[in-house]
């Protein structure tokens, strides 16, 4: 299969790109940065680099291609001028118009916990937003959304906290379970999904490990040679504060505090739970604790 890949070579793009080439698929991959071309080429991939933002570079990488995964990179949240909501559409509007103009039959798009959530979750919202002008294309379009639940990494921002504090603080109690996932499972699954000969439309759920937040402090702390980490849990306006303390954009801040909050109220993974994947991924918070062990021991 001809396959173009958005997401160059990150966090999932890179596994990605790997187990296509290496199943013999012809593999390209869209990047924003000319330094990763010869990284690109150098796994066997062609890169194509350009911005997501321009809609005639998208259609050319496009063309040709009998599948494409779409995704939305990560923004700055720490840009005080950056419409979240607006990026997300205008992304998602060049995917569609360039799918449209193409012919492309099928697509895997990387979605999140809470796709399905039209309000209350907060930066997740533009996700949401995406699915729905995706599935506008034409029923002969093969779509399916791929929904991860909470990155591991996510954690590696509060090592510095751990480290200095002796806690990791959110909005969320201690004894709300969570699922974690790895991009390398993620990679999996959407491996699975491009190279699939079903044509249906569908949701696809990929978590690696469900956990409440005291037993990931525990995994966290063991790791750390900490047994005193604990997990605090946080008012929403402290978190909130906290954020823009940082310099985080305020209205971001809000909608980050919000997901959160989300989580902690269980409306985040009210579907998920109605649609939990038939397997587990292979990563664990074990596994995942290892990285997070190595950036809290590079803490001052």
């Amino acid at each position: 299969m001809k396959i173009t890949l958005t997401g160059s070579l990150g966090h999932i793009g890179k596994p990605l790109t790997q187990e296509l080439v290496q199943k013999g698929h012809s593999v390209t991959v869209i990047s924003s940065n000319s330094e990763k071309q010869k990284d690109i080429e150098a796994m066997g991939a062609i890169a194509e680099i350009g911005s997501l933002e321009d809609l005639d570079f998208i259609t050319s990488a496009f063309t040709g291609a009998d599948a494409v995964y779409s995704m939305v990179p990560p923004a700055n949240y720490f840009d005080q001028t950056l419409d979240l909501l607006g990026y997300y559409r205008r992304l998602g509007s060049n995917y569609a118009q360039a799918i449209k103009q193409t012919g492309v039959k099928k697509v895997v798009n990387l979605s999140t916990i809470g796709g399905h959530l039209d309000k209350g979750n907060g930066i997740l919202r533009g996700a949401h937003h995406v699915e729905n002008i995706l599935n506008e294309l034409s029923s002969d379009v093969t779509i399916t959304h791929i929904r991860p639940t909470e990155f591991y990494y996510n954690l590696l921002p509060q090592a510095h906290t751990a480290k200095a504090s002796g806690f990791i603080a959110s909005n969320i109690g201690g004894e709300v379970v969570n699922a974690w996932v790895s991009p390398l499972d993620i990679a999996r699954a959407i491996t699975e999904e491009v190279t699939s000969s079903l044509t249906e439309r569908k949701i696809r759920y990929v978590a690696s490990e469900e956990l409440t937040y005291n037993e990931l402090a525990v995994i966290l702390g063991k790791a750390t040679d900490n047994p005193d980490l604990k997990w605090l849990t946080i008012t929403d306006e402290q978190m909130q504060n906290g954020l823009e303390t940082a310099g985080m954009q305020p209205k971001i801040a809000a909608g980050l505090t919000e997901m959160c909050a989300s989580i902690n109220s269980g409306l985040l993974y009210e579907h998920y739970n109605l649609n939990k994947p038939m397997e587990m991924g292979k990563v664990k918070m074990k596994d995942f604790a290892k990285e997070f062990a190595q950036v809290y021991n590079a803490q001052s």
